[in-house]
């Protein structure tokens, strides 16, 4: 059995699967104070990890690694390591001693991670989504929890602006499912919600079809018009951030809005490549988020949140970490918060 890695390992085997994993998300991290990119590092990698191991693969590719153990198994196995790493329990396997460490160092209400646990569990049951809010509560489970806990690392605590943070969290997974529909639906995962598919005329079945191109770019750019509201909403919450903080997330928040364009301005043949931003793009796009996040600190949006979905409220004993430290705040940046975003389910 392999000697279990020591802190300074830890955090640099999680820089080293973030830049591997999402293109997207490492160009946002570097953006970050270099405490609360070493926490959304190792976050980052305790997800990924979970995905990976769901679906048999290593960054994204099918792995024989993974060994003989069907989904459910994966699964269970995932959620047992969890609820040890986040009890304080000792833990070997890099990854939950990763989750373990940012959760004790932030106090991440452990509602957050098996919530996402919740969220695979759902691909490994084979859910249907009949209405938007069952597509929508998928979406919270595998992405805006996840964004919760990131805003959590960088010192949020106020209910609002943690709403903010699963709205961007949501906005990126309803992109995802725009952009990767086909490749999902080739592998038994729909996520569109069925209702729209009657509507439109599109059997499940017929997603894989170059035929049905027309209709399956008719139904995600209803699930992309649904994304806009959240990623209006995530501007409320980026302004505010320090600033540090606001350019990487709004980053990451131009870069994804704008995969989703390119999937409805490409229309039928969105799914003939997939979707993506190149270096020059994410260049300029980091530029413009820059200047977004300098101009919203300086006016913050009033974005409402009238109909959009609402993650679940914890109550006042819902169970944290054990024997957490105190709550963490960035020194450069504790001054400026209020008490206030992978997988290949968030990934680019």
């Amino acid at each position: 059995m392999d000697a279990p890695l020591s802190q300074a390992g830890l955090a640099a085997s999680s820089r080293e699967v973030i830049e591997a994993g999402s293109k997207s998300f490492a160009g946002a991290a570097r953006l970050l104070a270099p405490d609360i990119r070493e926490s959304a590092s190792l976050l980052y990698a305790w997800c990924r990890y979970c995905d990976d191991e769901i679906d048999g693969q290593d960054l994204g590719f099918p792995s024989a690694a993974r060994g003989p153990r069907n989904p459910a198994e994966r699964l269970e196995a995932i959620r047992s390591q969890t609820r040890k790493a986040l009890a304080g329990a000792d833990v070997l396997a890099a990854p939950f001693r990763a989750l373990q460490h940012v959760a004790r160092r932030h106090d991440i209400p452990s509602r957050y991670p098996l919530d996402l646990i919740d969220g695979f569990a759902m691909d490994v049951e084979g859910r249907r989504y009949e209405r938007l809010d069952d597509t929508l509560l998928y979406a919270y489970r595998v992405a805006g929890a996840v964004g919760v806990m990131m805003a959590t690392v960088m010192g949020v605590r106020d209910e609002p602006t943690l709403d903010r943070a699963c709205d961007l969290g949501i906005a990126f997974q309803l992109t995802n499912i725009a952009r990767d529909v086909v490749e999902d639906a080739g592998q038994g995962r729909v996520y569109l919600p069925s209702d729209w598919l009657d509507e439109a005329g599109l059997p499940p079945s017929r997603i894989v079809d170059p035929a049905f191109r027309p209709k399956v770019a008719q139904v995600t750019a209803r699930l992309l018009d649904e994304a806009e509201g959240y990623y209006a909403s995530a501007l409320a919450g980026i302004a505010r951030l320090p600033l540090r903080s606001a350019v990487a997330i709004a980053t990451a928040r131009a870069v994804y809005r704008a995969i989703g364009r390119k999937v409805r301005r490409t229309g039928a043949a969105a799914w003939d490549v997939r979707a993506s931003t190149s270096r020059g793009e994410k260049l300029a796009l980091a530029a413009g988020a820059a200047a977004t996040a300098a101009f919203v600190k300086i006016r913050e949006p009033e974005a409402g949140r009238t109909g959009l979905w609402t993650r679940p409220r914890l109550g006042p004993d819902a169970p944290r970490p054990r024997d957490a430290t105190p709550r963490h705040r960035p020194q450069a940046e504790s001054s400026a918060w209020p008490d206030r975003a992978a997988s290949k389910r968030e990934r680019a």
